[in-house]
């Protein structure tokens, strides 16, 4: 059949001979069509209709400007907030504060199945030059504080330098704060954890808020200001946010509380004498006139002098599957003397973590933050400046030495000289 260029067979245009009207006479079509109006086909709106699709359409797309212009707000907000955060650490930050918690995990799956921690190798030159440099940066004596003896190896042989202790910060000369680094397993050997232990008698532990986390209005400030840094020691991170509740615990400082101090919960506790107690709470310690701050994270890694039965269950100590990736982590524990112990390393498992603590002393063990953002460890030299010591990360992660400095996202310990 023959068809006029331009019409598909088909089409359903009327008046071409295969539309509803194809077999009406003409007279009947014509009518129709006069009945629709001049230069109106079936279906167009009147001008009525017009003028209120165009208000429709006005208003939709105000309104997704207006929910655009909000989130861009937020996330402008969240990649300017005071801090020496990473771009991807604030991203990800804001992305779990608005209920994306899930995405991030899956993308850092993501991440990990496609450039996972290698296998086998060799440390780079400037981890072995820190594992042989175990000579003291500063003038130290022993009278009181003698150093550590070397800690076991956790592969063998063992490297020169590796777990042998040397000082990081002395009080009064003595060498209260003590570190070393071992490779952490036979696989992994182009990676490095370091371990730090604390004079207990000789130091006193002060809890700081984050200014994000947790956040609030805590009479503590998020930083170590000028004029209250002289006999500095230490610091070290913070664990998962309190702020996104359920089983990690919660933060109290000085009469104000973020989250739900949680029974059960492993918990960093200190005490108005400057003393620290690592447990479990309501169990090792419970709240008395005496305590001054808790931060609470998860549960014991390490409980009566050994790493617990539950520490391979995937998910108990991260996202799904996450407590089996190599990944920065942190932990901190106490020996039975009361000394702390305090790991930070580059490519640990939740195992791998707990059995460093536990190798190094500690007797009750718990996690702190993980991922390449958060752990740290800081040491702090006051040879050249008393009121204003030099900070030195105990290995290299994404944030300065000077962060705890500035203003801190995130909570912090800081560790002074008695």
């Amino acid at each position: 059949m023959a068809h006029r260029a331009g019409r598909p067979e088909g089409s359903g245009v009327q008046g071409e001979g295969n539309g509803p009207d194809a077999a009406a006479p003409p007279g009947a079509a014509a009518a129709g069509r006069r009945r629709r109006g001049p230069g109106r086909s079936r279906g167009a709106l009147t001008p009525h209709q017009l003028k209120r699709r165009k208000l429709a359409t006005r208003g939709a797309l105000a309104v997704g400007l207006l929910c655009v212009g909000a989130v861009g707000y937020s996330v402008g907000e969240a990649l300017t907030y005071p801090g020496d955060d990473s771009t991807a650490a604030r991203l990800a930050g804001w992305a779990r504060e608005h209920e994306l918690g899930t995405v991030v995990d899956k993308l850092e799956n993501l991440q990990y199945e496609l450039d996972p921690p290698q296998v086998g190798g060799s440390l780079p030159s400037a981890a072995l030059a820190r594992m042989k440099a175990t000579a003291p940066a500063m003038p130290v004596h022993h009278h009181e504080v003698p150093l550590r003896a070397s800690m076991p190896p956790l592969v063998t042989p063992a490297l020169p330098g590796e777990g042998v202790w040397r000082v990081l910060s002395t009080a009064h000369g003595e060498p209260v704060v003590q570190g070393t680094y071992v490779r952490p397993d036979s696989d992994h050997t182009s990676y490095q954890a370091a371990v730090a232990w604390i004079s207990g008698k000789k130091a006193r532990f002060e809890l700081h808020p984050g200014v994000r986390e947790p956040g609030g209005t805590f009479s503590v400030p998020p930083n170590i200001p000028e004029g209250k840094r002289t006999g500095l020691l230490a610091t070290w991170n913070g664990g998962f946010k309190v702020t996104d509740g359920g089983s990690r615990g919660g933060f109290y400082l000085k009469g104000e509380t973020a989250g739900d101090l949680r029974d059960g919960a492993a918990s960093e506790v200190f005490y108005k004498d400057g003393s620290i107690g690592i447990g479990k709470w309501g169990r090792d310690m419970r709240m008395t006139r005496d305590v001054v701050g808790v931060r609470q994270c998860l549960e014991l890694m390490v409980d009566n002098g050994r790493v617990v039965p539950e520490i391979d269950i995937d998910s108990k100590w991260g996202a799904t599957d996450q407590s089996r990736m190599f990944v920065p982590r942190s932990g901190v524990g106490v020996t039975a003397q009361g000394d702390v112990i305090m790991v930070v390393g580059q490519a640990l498992t939740a195992r791998t973590l707990a059995e460093l603590m536990h190798q190094a002393g500690a007797v009750r063990a718990m996690p702190l933050d993980m991922n390449r953002a958060w752990p740290s460890f800081m040491s702090y030299d006051p040879t050249n400046n008393p009121a204003d010591p030099k900070p030195t990360n105990i290995l290299d992660f994404e944030n300065p030495p000077e962060r705890y400095y500035n203003q801190a996202t995130r909570d912090f310990v800081a560790v002074y000289a008695k």
